[in-house]
């Protein structure tokens, strides 16, 4: 598959959020911005509203990024438009609203791939697998993505709904082979900047994964991950971070 294919010299360049350092995070307005600065990807999370839709936002809550208040699951889709998803960032992104999986895809998956994270305290009842899953069916988005969760049980739901979206195992602490996905659950470890040391880039090799590193802001820091020859690299300043990757 295209996405996880590892690139010859140069890692890719997820936008996590888009250009979430300089425009409100997970909207039109950062995903833009994202590409226009080089972008190879976007990387975006997943809830669901009160009538079941998969709305792309970063929390459980909106307190932080919009002007409503409470969680996300308890507002339809109706309601979670109304709100102002873009002022918190400055006057010129007022009126930037939240978007659901549906729009996001329509909008940009001839332009880009998509890594699409799920939340890590989704259970089985919650029912968001099938719902991206049928979303990144219905929009032929299937092969220009990789769905990554810290929830083996949510990664497994995806497997079984569809063996055919690539899956990604995120990594935030503890040990590197604690962190291992089992053998064929998942096609890349994704690991926290703050985690990953140079020796495991050949652990995670040896076990047939990719290595997609979260969250780069430094220019030292992606720097050192283009030495190590990492996959992708996710950050809220693609500009910069695509600046380091070509010069290398």
């Amino acid at each position: 598959m295209e996405t996880m294919e590892r690139a010859a010299s140069k890692p890719l360049v997820i936008a996590s959020g888009g250009a979430s350092a300089d425009a409100p995070e997970h909207t039109i307005a950062a995903f833009e911005a994202a590409l226009a600065e080089g972008a190879d990807a976007l990387a975006l999370r997943v809830r669901t509203s009160r009538d079941g839709h998969p709305v792309v936002f970063g929390h459980s809550t909106l307190e932080r990024t919009t002007d409503g208040r409470g969680p996300v699951a308890e507002r339809s889709v109706r309601e979670l438009k109304r709100l102002d998803a873009g002022g918190w960032k400055g006057p010129r992104f007022g009126g930037q609203r939240i978007q659901t999986l549906q729009e996001v895809l329509e909008r940009f998956r001839d332009r880009t791939r998509f890594w699409i994270e799920l939340p890590d305290d989704a259970g089985a009842q919650s029912g968001i697998e099938e719902r991206v899953v049928s979303t990144l069916e219905i929009y032929e988005a299937v092969e220009g993505c990789l769905v990554q969760s810290a929830n083996p049980g949510a990664l497994g739901r995806v497997r079984a709904l569809n063996p055919a979206v690539p899956l990604g195992a995120l990594w935030s602490a503890g040990s590197l082979a604690a962190a291992l996905p089992e053998p064929g659950t998942a096609e890349a470890l994704c690991p926290a900047v703050e985690v990953l040391r140079a020796a495991d880039i050949g652990v995670i090799r040896a076990a047939g994964l990719g290595c997609f590193v979260w969250t780069v802001r430094e220019p030292a820091l992606a720097d050192r991950l283009v030495g190590w020859c990492v996959d992708g690299i996710l950050t809220d300043r693609p500009g910069l971070v695509r600046a380091r990757v070509d010069r290398s």
